[in-house]
Parts: structure tokens; sequence; C-alpha cells
């Protein structure tokens, strides 16, 4: 849409102007929320309040986007694919606004007529105007209740609607949170997509041995972690703007992430550590300069294998002044020698435990993403195995709860090569944790506050021989 001359000097709310950039920087060029966001209110300079709101804006509308367009199409009684993408943006943010925030309803509908008018002129203004109009007659339940699956023929199509997550998705919940013995329960269920859908904390890592987490705790303001030794919950703000992640002393770290770098570096060897360690995925850093961290104090040395050169040198920038090798190679074909006696396996995955902190993901992925990356997990994890040395330790971990992600590809790789499956629990620590698979950990955000981390360890056995006579 093309803005008219005699419009072009009318301001808009600059928060709003914000959120809608944002929703078509990841609609036109599959941007990422988390990383448009920062940069467009710096250049803007949108500071304060107006940078809290249209971040809540932003996150929460890519977070909805598929139940929002249900509303939309409903109200606009056509579907969202024949109305214009500009105009579905800030249809979008509208709409996110009166039935997902305090905003009252007439500056809901007011702001977003101006956005649109401001672009496009009177028409699309006016079309606008009567959708939102429309939209606001209902309240958030009565949209849910006129448009989800009914809660007794379809729960969790229900369920999946009202705490905005494609229908697949929630399967996938429901089935990883199920036993043998029993499938999930309606309330646990819901637990579960409601924890995912809300806007979670931020978590830093304190980088060992050069800041506790207690010291960060009390520099930022920021609450000690409840899981992790090195994690601190930030109440609100930039954590790009803190002295100590500008001075690489912190970063920001899921918490669950930190339980799995720090799992391995537990670990318990069969034989001495002769500190060969190994990060088999490590891009974009995270885990890597925990670990290298981890590896400074043990007197250890981290190699870590990226396949593409730009997130190879983010590794490289997390952890400048680290004892970490960085090879940019595919990790099932690295070229380094086998021996290591620590490797960690962070594999490509779904990312579905992660959706709260990724807001736009849920409604990119699709079932057909899961077997191609299963693949490459079995692959991956096979490759690992052939690296660690008899007795070693290898942690397989993914941000998924999928269970062909999790205890589908470890009990194949176990089966396909002999690798033998112990307890990890120790090594992380949590209440309510157990896996899929005895000895298997399994993170969620509605149990632990953390992404929903999956971890299993791994050895290959040392040879009876190798004992000597008993």
């Amino acid at each position: 849409m093309t803005r008219p001359a005699h419009l072009r000097d009318k301001p808009v709310d600059a928060a709003r102007a914000v959120a809608r950039d944002v929703l078509r920087a990841v609609r036109e060029r599959d941007s990422y929320a988390n990383l448009v966001l920062p940069r467009l209110l710096r250049e803007r300079h949108v500071t304060g309040r107006d940078a809290a709101f249209a971040t809540e804006l932003a996150y929460g509308t890519c977070r909805a986007a598929g139940v929002l367009d249900e509303v939309i199409a409903a109200a606009a009684r056509r579907p969202v694919a024949e109305i214009d993408p500009t105009l579905l943006d800030v249809l979008r943010l509208g709409t996110y606004q009166l039935l997902r925030t305090r905003v009252g309803s007439h500056a809901a509908v007011s702001t977003s007529v101006d956005l649109v008018r401001s672009e496009a002129g009177q028409g699309p203004a006016g079309f606008c105007n009567a959708v939102l109009r429309k939209v606001s007659q209902r309240d958030d339940d009565m949209w849910t209740d006129e448009l989800a699956p009914p809660i007794g023929e379809d729960l969790v199509g229900h369920l999946a609607f009202r705490y905005a997550h494609p229908r697949w998705i929630a399967e996938v919940f429901a089935d990883a949170l199920s036993t043998p013995q029993r499938r999930v329960g309606a309330g646990e269920l819901q637990a579960a997509l409601a924890a995912d859908d809300d806007r979670p904390a931020v978590h830093l890592v304190a980088r060992p041995g050069l800041i506790t987490a207690d010291e960060l705790a009390a520099v930022t303001g920021g609450e000690v972690g409840r899981w992790s030794p090195y994690c601190v919950y930030l109440p609100g703000g930039d954590p790009g703007e803190l002295e100590a992640v500008r001075e690489h002393m912190a970063g920001v770290q899921d918490e669950g992430s930190q339980l799995v770098a720090r799992a391995l570096s537990l670990a318990p060897l069969d034989g001495p550590d002769t500190g060969r360690w190994l990060d088999l995925c490590a891009g974009p850093g995270g885990k890597a300069a925990l670990l290298g961290a981890l590896a400074d104090i043990d007197l250890a040395h981290v190699d870590a294998v990226e396949p593409a050169e730009h997130r190879a040198d983010l590794i490289r920038q997390a952890t400048d002044g680290l004892p970490v090798t960085v090879h940019v190679a595919d990790g099932r074909d690295s070229g380094l020698t086998p021996g290591y006696d620590r490797i960690l396996v962070d594999a490509p995955c779904t990312g579905l435990g992660s959706l709260r902190r990724r807001p736009e993901a849920r409604w990119r992925r699709t079932p057909d993403d899961v077997a191609p990356l299963v693949t490459l997990q079995r692959e991956l994890l096979t490759a690992a195995l052939g690296l660690l040395r008899p007795g070693g330790a290898l942690i397989y971990s993914t941000c998924s709860p999928h269970p062909a992600e999790t205890r589908g590809v470890v009990e194949a790789v176990v089966a396909e090569t002999g690798a033998q499956l112990l307890d990890a629990r120790p090594l992380v620590g949590v209440e309510s944790g157990d896996g899929p698979l005895e000895g298997t950990v399994q993170l969620w955000p509605h149990r632990h506050g953390t992404d929903a981390m999956f971890l299993a360890l791994l050895t290959v056995p040392v040879p009876d021989s190798a004992h000597g006579p008993s």
C-alpha cells in the first residue's frame, strides 16, 4: 500500500508502529521477532513504557497470530488470504489489543485505523474500522466459545485454540506428557499450553570463574535461579544494556540450557578425564560458552563444531578468551580424531520446547518438519558416539519434547550402536523431571519454568578386557 502525499506527515503511535513493522518483517522476510524488535526500538528511540508496550504487542501478536486470523476471518466474513497482507498485519495488532490486553476498545480501534490510513488512505482504513469494531463486540472467551472446537468433543483442539497453538503441537504436548499407563489430564495439558503462551522471564547465565549468580543478581536486581547455580531471573529491561552482559561476564540463556551444559561437565566417567570435550552442534554458542567457562576451571579444552560460517563467527564471539576451538564442519563427518571424554549433542530440532521465546515459530513449523530432523538427529548422535572414548559421557539434548525427537532417536541409536543409556537425573536435580525413557530428563515451562529441554546421558561401554582380570 502506498501512503498518500497529504498523509505523509500525520503522526502515528510510535510503539504500535514499531510492533506493526516487526510483524511486517516476520511476514515478508521470515525474520525473527526477537532480532528485529530491539533494532527498531533503538533506531526509533522508543524507550521505557513505550518500548515495553511495543514488545508486548509485537511478541503477543506473533504468538497468537493463528487464532487472531480465525477471529479476523469471522469478523470480516472472508478468508484472511483475501485481505491485503499489510492491512492484515494491522488487523492482527488491533485484534490482539482488543482480546488480550487491557487497552480500551476505542484506543485499540482508532490507533489501528490511524496506522492504516497513514499508509493506504481512507478506503482500507474504513475496512479496518469495520472489522475491528465487529471484533470488539465479543471478548476473548466469547470468540473462543464461538470458534474453538467444543471442549466436550475435542479437548485438545479446544485448548489449542484457547492458548494459541496449532492443534498438532498441542497433540505433541499431550503425547509427551502422557505415560503408557495414563493419558495426560486436561488440567496439566492446559497448564502446559498456558505456560507456553505466556511471555517468559529473561534468564541470565553467570559465567563461572568471572561472576557468581549471587553477584549477578545483586548488580542486576534479579533473582537467583531455582535449578541452575549459574542462573538469574531478570525482572525486566533490556539485558543487552547490563554491564555484566556487555563485559561478557554473563549472557542470556534459558535455565534449561544451562542445566544441559552443566550436566555434561558433571557426568561420571569410566577412567580419567583427559580434558578433551566436544560440542558437536555448537551454534550459535550459548552452551559452548558455558562449557568453555567450565572447561577453563577444569583445565580442559572444548572443540566446537558448526557447519555454517556465520554461526561459527557467533560461537567465536561468545567464547572469546575461553579454551574453545571452533571447527567449521558438518557434525556427521567432522574429521575430528576420536577419543573425546565428554560430548554434547544439542541437536537441531523442531524447537517446540522454546516456542514461548520464539513467538513466531509455532505458526512456521509443520508436522512435515519432524521426519527430516529426526534423521539428522540420529546421524549426529551416531557420529558423536563414534568420537566418544569408551567410558566417556555423551549428553544428547533437544529443545523439543516431541517423542520422535526424544525417545525415538535415543531408542533407535542405542539399538543400532550398542551404546548404553545411563541415569541423567542426578546431574540435573530437578523435581518431576522424569523423561520418556528411564533415566532421561524432560523439563517443562509449567513444571520448572524452563524451556521444554530433553536430555539423555549415554556412554560407550568399556570392554571387559580393559578392566583387567576380576
